[in-house]
């Protein structure tokens, strides 16, 4: 395993996430060699972020229709530590690394169901204007919100 630029000390990090989504590895989402198509991972990592972002109570915000908000992926990566086969269960970790201004850095972990971690991922996450197209900052409640959540589990 290369070394992840985004990860300090391996340890560490596996014990600093608040939430975890399970997903089971369907059939259709593996290649003809059995194993996880690549790039699967990314709605996995979707799909969690997308909890995450309703436990905080985000996107019952964002998906109203009167809201000014929106969130957008600026960039999104996957490293691959182990292989993934048809029928494995997976829980996809997710916390907010580095929250900026108007963005958010998400750093998200897959663990196998016996506890290895097969993915290490991270993105950035953008709330801007549906109409401008524009950042827009994040409230001061939204930034607690986020910082409560992962000061919750250290």
């Amino acid at each position: 395993m290369g070394r992840i630029t985004y990860v300090n000390n391996m340890e560490d990090w596996e014990t600093s996430f608040p939430f975890k989504h399970e997903v089971n590895v369907r059939f259709s989402e593996t290649d003809m060699f059995g194993h996880l198509n690549n790039t699967v991972p990314f709605t996995y990592f979707e799909e969690a972020r997308i909890e995450y972002f309703k436990t905080l109570g985000f996107m019952q915000q964002w998906v109203n229709p009167e809201s000014e908000a929106i969130p957008v992926v600026a960039d999104l990566q996957c490293d691959f530590l182990k292989q993934i086969f048809f029928n494995d269960k997976l829980f996809i970790h997710v916390k907010a690394e580095r929250i900026g201004n108007s963005s958010v850095d998400i750093h998200y972990m897959g663990k196998k169901g016996n506890g290895d971690i097969c993915l290490t991922g991270r993105g950035t996450v953008v709330q801007i204007s549906k109409a401008t197209g524009k950042p827009i900052p994040w409230t001061e409640s939204a930034r607690k919100l986020m910082e409560h959540h992962e000061e919750s589990t250290l």
